[in-house]
């Protein structure tokens, strides 16, 4: 099981090799990429933060339930941060199996976790500003006076 949170492009076969042995007899990898458009807005670029040991942490407490939970699975997931460019790989996901059924489950757990509860956050930067997506102002509390947009906080 390896996963790591780190600046430089990630290496898709990297995590393929991480996973493969002999007694798998399929190995799923999905590939998180920049779109360069997200809810009919233009994107340049992506900027991923993250509170890395904690989401490091996360990350491994994610892939070991993944392998109690499936016996005979292995994952690994390596996330970047910094700057994105359209194309660029921001997230990989391998899981290898005795079978693809039980290779393509464990990849789309691992993925659909991590996403949901990783201390990662992202930034879509483009012509018409920055928003930051699925973030909240963290420092306001229930009375605070002013609405925050559903999908995320406008900078301008």
């Amino acid at each position: 099981m390896k996963v790591d949170v780190r600046e430089a492009p990630l290496d898709v076969a990297e995590l393929i090799a991480d996973v493969a042995r002999p007694e798998a007899g399929g190995i799923d990898v999905f590939v998180g990429v920049v779109r360069r458009e997200s809810e009919g807005r233009a994107v340049e670029t992506l900027e991923y933060s993250a509170y890395a040991s904690m989401a490091k942490r996360e990350m491994a407490a994610i892939a070991e339930a993944i392998e109690t939970e499936m016996p005979g699975v292995r994952v690994a997931a390596v996330h970047r941060v910094g700057v994105l460019r359209v194309g660029e790989a921001a997230i990989v996901c391998a899981a290898s199996a005795p079978h693809r059924g039980e290779a393509f489950a464990a990849c789309r757990a691992l993925i659909d976790r991590i996403k949901a509860t990783v201390p990662i956050w992202k930034r879509e930067v483009g012509p018409d500003g920055a928003t930051w997506v699925g973030w909240v102002d963290a420092r306001c509390d229930p009375e605070h006076g002013h609405a925050h947009p559903a999908h995320g906080h406008h900078d301008r």
